[in-house]
This record gives structure tokens, C-alpha cells and sequence, in this order.
């Protein structure tokens, strides 16, 4: 086979529709944050995250119903690449779907979260709350609602 046949059929057996997309094999969320440690012991022990790595300044952690890595990075580290984002995480959410968002959110109160914006539904069909952890990422839970479903 020469170098243009299998070129050609690589091209074939590629999904029409990708766009000659990039062929992920994993996924990973990295925010800067002050406090490394605060950030993941607080999405164990509210988000069900377990460490996978971890390091000074660094802790990359896994939750199987996620979709990607939590990644927390500290603040200033000399190796950040580029420098000049090195800084704090901010304008940003973190967010996931779940299957029963009022539990949740009685869940997460019951343990005395910090609730930064309360659960309510908005007339699209989008049911949310927002939490922040100790470095004041903001967590948001969300769950698709129909008119039917409402609760609000």
C-alpha cells in the first residue's frame, strides 16, 4: 500500500462529521488557586473527587461520573507555563449535571456549603445552585427540567 492509499483510506474511515477533529483520549480542567489543598479536600468531600496525583503546588483529581480531571495548580508556581497566566482561576464555573438536584442542594445545605447563588429554575429549563470552596471557585449543579417538572 502506498503512502496516498492509506492516507486516503484513514480519510474514509473517519467520521464525516468531526471536522479532521483531534482524537481525544482524556480530559482535564487545571485552575490556579491559592490554596492547592483547600480546593481539593473540599471537592472530596463534597464533588466525590479522590486524588490521582499529586504534588507540591500541584493535585490532579478524578471522579468517575465527571467527564475530566480537577486539576489545582498553586499560584505563582515558577514552572506554570506561560508565566504570565499564572494567576488566580476567577470568572469561571464548574459545572456538572446531576439527576436530583433538589437532593442535592439539601445534600450540600445540610452540610453547611457555602451557597452562593440558591437553587431556582430559570424559564429555559436550567435548575441550578452555585457553591464556592475555600479559594472561591464557584461549583454550580445543575439539572435539566421540563415545564411539567418545575418546582418554582
Amino acid at each position: 500500500m502506498t503512502a496516498t492509499t492509506a492516507l486516503d483510506t484513514h480519510a474514509r474511515t473517519r467520521d464525516p462529521l468531526d471536522g479532521g477533529s483531534v482524537t481525544f483520549t482524556a480530559s482535564a480542567l487545571s485552575l490556579n488557586v491559592a490554596d492547592v489543598d483547600a480546593s481539593a479536600a473540599w471537592v472530596q468531600k463534597y464533588l466525590g473527587f479522590t486524588t490521582a496525583m499529586a504534588a507540591d503546588g500541584f493535585c490532579s483529581l478524578e471522579q468517575p461520573h465527571a467527564g475530566f480531571n480537577l486539576i489545582y495548580l498553586r499560584t505563582g508556581l515558577p514552572t506554570f507555563t506561560p508565566p504570565a497566566q499564572a494567576g488566580p482561576a476567577g470568572g469561571l464555573l464548574v459545572v456538572f449535571t446531576v439527576d436530583d438536584i433538589d437532593a442535592e442542594y439539601a445534600r450540600l445545605i445540610s452540610q453547611d456549603v457555602e451557597i452562593v447563588t440558591p437553587i431556582h429554575t430559570e424559564p429555559w429549563g436550567e435548575r441550578f445552585f452555585q457553591m464556592a470552596d475555600p479559594n472561591g471557585v464557584v461549583y454550580q449543579l445543575v439539572q435539566w427540567v421540563t415545564p411539567e417538572d418545575r418546582t418554582e
